[in-house]
């Protein structure tokens, strides 16, 4: 069964310079991230660059992700289609590959109704038996999941957490107060990921652990045990990186810090391009500053946790 808890990063899609997936580099970021104790994958995500994936090549990623899992860690699949039918076969696709659970963002390119939004979501759930994360995110899709739209869509048992990315971390209280166990909740913004996890969220949905995975991890595990004058150090230290996360070019921003980790390479699918002059030069210097300034981390893997 699928534990709702701890750092999943939302993993980059990796290409090859003649836009094929790169399953080699692929293969040696999901170790790197497994080796640095991640709880556990989210695939095909805005990072994973979604919109740009042939339903194949997803397929073939989920594949390639649950053979170097090896059952250790679970493996989510993103849905974000453009159609309820879509999103359906998307689901059952993934499950049908062998995907632990999905992450399912509200219908894109279409600013739904609360209505038309819990149809959607009930409609995924309904045909899909795999455990399913909500994705909340009303800044990027302007579609928010209420507290009364998710006590609705709480009649389909699959429906087990939620990614709460409103800015508000607040609202991981309200949830909680209101749902308890029933929902887990992770934040889904790397800037505020400290905090959410302080004030009680289960988990981390991460960006830039895709080039950092220890240290990310660090800080969840420090929360987690209590030691948050020693995961505030780490944060400190991690703030400019995690702000390339909150961009609209967040996946060359991510991708640029993989290459610097040595974790990545710099490719990425039209009409994505590489970043260029003055930008390029300020997020690598930022990258740059961060690697020449990275932290002795604790033994963070072996904590006993308060959680």
């Amino acid at each position: 069964m699928l534990q709702w808890k701890g750092v999943m990063p939302a993993v980059t899609t990796k290409f090859t310079a003649n836009d094929q997936l790169d399953l080699d580099m692929f293969e040696k970021n999901i170790k790197a991230q497994m080796e640095a104790g991640v709880h556990g994958i989210i695939l095909g995500g805005t990072l994973g660059e979604a919109s740009t994936l042939e339903p194949d090549e997803k397929e073939i990623l989920i594949k390639a992700s649950l053979a170097i899992a090896d059952g250790k860690i679970p493996v989510v699949m993103n849905v974000a289609e453009q159609s309820t039918k879509d999103a359906i076969a998307m689901a059952q696709q993934a499950e049908k590959a062998g995907a632990d659970g999905l992450m399912v963002l509200p219908p894109m390119r279409y600013r739904a109704t609360d209505f038309e939004t819990v149809t959607y979501f009930k409609a995924i759930a309904n045909n899909t038996s795999l455990p399913i994360m909500l994705y909340n995110n009303p800044v990027d899709y302007k579609i928010e999941v209420t507290l009364d739209m998710l006590e609705d869509l709480l009649e389909c048992s699959n429906i087990q957490a939620i990614k709460e990315s409103t800015r508000d971390i607040t609202n991981i209280i309200r949830l909680q107060n209101r749902f308890g166990d029933r929902v887990k909740v992770f934040t889904g913004v790397d800037t505020l990921g400290l905090e959410s996890l302080a004030i009680g969220a289960d988990g981390w949905v991460a960006g830039l652990v895709c080039a950092f995975p220890a240290e990310t991890v660090a800080i969840y595990e420090l929360v987690k045990a209590g030691r948050i004058n020693e995961a505030l150090e780490i944060y400190r230290w991690f703030m400019p990186l995690l702000e390339l996360d909150i961009s609209p070019q967040l996946v060359q921003n991510i991708k640029l810090a993989e290459v610097a980790t040595g974790i990545g390479t710099e490719n990425v699918r039209l009409p994505r391009l590489p970043l260029q002059g003055g930008e390029r030069q300020r997020v690598l210097k930022i990258i740059e500053t961060g690697l020449k300034n990275r932290p002795v981390l604790p033994d963070y893997k072996n904590l006993r946790s308060n959680a």
